[in-house]
């Protein structure tokens, strides 16, 4: 009867709990990487690169074994199905009676992880199952349970195997008829990978006996910064271009001296994908030789007229007679209508597009200070339609005697620059979100504070809170609201604003609007 029952009892376990955290590519020509949880309940999560990924999935396996529960004592080992290297092959039950499973001691709750930071896994197992994976780590254990007898009372004095968890595994019995203690092996440390003898450099094995050591040197840092470059979460293509050249110059110099031709024909290959490269950044960055078509065909084609659209912001945030973000948008679209003598036509509509409060108060506040001259009426001028524009004068922009004004561009760059900012503010984005006038002219600015990739400030490094109040007038607290519109809005992405900067990127959609700084 006691062998019948024991023999039963793994059928009156349970399996062991086990869920799985997965990291994988969002698709093609993306940095973007996908989070999954194996539990029904967990959402999937995207983010921007694979080391946010691997930070998120960590943090995510990390809190749920702080909310799980201890390991159960009753249960399977969860890696009983999957050829476990702690456990026989899986034979009928007659067999496993006479040739016993080699898993036991208590129940725990194990970690396990891909080397390659793909994937992590949690599960309920027994100690040496834990113990005979490798890397395998032990959260939390089962509290020791007293064994099931079937039909027995439970004796008064315990035996030496007694608060012993029964397993899965058959029951290993000492002379006197109790349960024996089996003992629990040590985990097994993870397999040290052992690190190659040489330097690498792509797929070849530096010599350490290569001369000149300059050399030697060189082609060990070229292999230390392409695996550098790998880990990167922007690409840099003009960085990678000067390593491919570098490459090709150090494997050449290696072919003569090793007078190897696959080193000769390697340092070419290099060359050509150098090329190659220096191409894709210079079609990226507009930066394209003369009869060529630039990858991103922006609507002010030279670091000129850049320049200039950089010093018509300058001067509106100096020169507006009036304040707040309203006022200084709608000075901006005047200033840029009538740049160039002074004067300039305009339409109700490119004044009611702005998404002012009142734009015929603020019109009226204009030429109630005598900046803006008109022959009529603030309402004539919001009436006025394309077919019958309204002439409007900025005095402060009419030349003086000498033929001069404020501004250096001439009279055919103007009204690319007024096309320019009249396409950013009106933006079909903002146009459907129905972005307020502090918003368009923040995205206005910000198209003149990128790097040839959309990326804001020089080098990416983001724009000061200081330089950006003093052309968007705003409070901090109104600086995050806009930040959040432009978010919403599909103009910024990555945006993070801090007590001192604000980083982030424009969207891919945007870089025709956009004007690169020097670098």
């Amino acid at each position: 009867m006691t062998q019948a029952a024991t023999g039963s009892e793994p059928d009156e376990r349970v399996p062991g709990r086990r869920w799985t955290v997965r990291l994988d590519p969002v698709g093609r020509g993306s940095a973007e990487v996908r989070v999954s949880c194996s539990r029904p309940a967990c959402a999937e999560r995207r983010l921007p690169s694979a080391a946010a990924g691997r930070t998120a999935a960590v943090a995510h396996l990390t809190a749920h074994l702080r909310a799980t529960p201890a390991p159960r004592a009753d249960t399977y080992c969860a890696c009983r199905a999957d050829g476990c290297r702690a456990h026989l092959p899986d034979t009928d039950r007659h067999a496993r009676t006479a040739q016993p499973w080699r898993c036991g001691g208590p129940v725990v709750l194990a970690v396990i992880t891909d080397r390659a930071g793909r994937w992590w896994q949690a599960l309920e197992c027994c100690s040496r199952c834990a113990a005979a994976t490798p890397g395998a780590r032990t959260t939390a254990a089962s509290p020791p349970s007293a064994p099931r007898t079937a039909g027995r009372p439970t004796p008064a004095v315990a035996g030496p195997g007694a608060g012993t968890p029964q397993f899965s595994d058959q029951q290993v019995t000492t002379r006197t008829g109790g349960p024996a203690h089996l003992p629990v092996p040590a985990p097994r440390p993870r397999p040290a990978r052992r690190r190659p003898p040489e330097g690498r450099v792509g797929r070849r094995v530096i010599p350490r006996d290569l001369r000149p050591v300059s050399l030697r040197d060189e082609l060990t840092e070229l292999g230390d910064l392409f695996r550098a470059y790998q880990k990167r979460p922007e690409p840099d293509l003009a960085l990678l271009a000067d390593l491919q050249e570098r490459k090709a110059r150090a494997f050449l110099t290696w072919s003569e001296v090793n007078c190897d031709v696959t080193l000769r024909l390697e340092a070419q290959r290099a060359e050509q994908a150098a090329a190659v490269i220096r191409r894709q950044h210079q079609h990226r960055t507009g930066c394209v030789p003369d009869g060529e078509e630039p990858g991103v065909a922006r609507l002010l084609t030279g670091p000129a007229q850049w320049e200039y659209a950089r010093s018509v912001l300058a001067y509106v945030a100096g020169h507006t007679p009036l304040p707040g973000a309203e006022a200084r948008l709608l000075v901006l679209m005047l200033t840029l209508r009538t740049a160039h003598t002074g004067t300039g036509n305009l339409v109700g509509q490119d004044v009611n597009a702005l998404g002012l409060t009142d734009p015929e108060d603020l019109v009226q506040q204009l030429t109630g200070c005598g900046w803006l001259s008109l022959p009529g009426t603030v309402g004539d001028l919001l009436a006025s339609r394309p077919e019958n524009p309204t002439p409007i004068t900025v005095p402060s922009l009419v030349p003086g005697k000498d033929g001069t004004g404020p501004f250096t561009f001439g009279r055919k760059t103007r009204p690319k620059l007024s096309g320019w900012a009249q396409r950013a503010v009106s933006d079909k984005k903002l146009r459907k979100a129905k972005a307020p006038a502090d918003a368009r002219l923040l995205a206005v600015t910000l198209a003149t504070w990128t790097d040839d990739v959309g990326r804001l400030g020089p080098g990416g490094r983001g724009v000061t809170l200081d330089a950006l109040t003093t052309r968007v007038p705003v409070d901090a607290d109104e600086l995050r609201d806009l930040v959040d519109r432009l978010t919403a809005a599909d103009w910024l992405t990555d945006a993070a604003l801090t007590d001192t900067h604000l980083t982030g990127r424009l969207t891919e959609r945007l870089l025709p609007l956009t004007c690169p700084l020097a670098d």
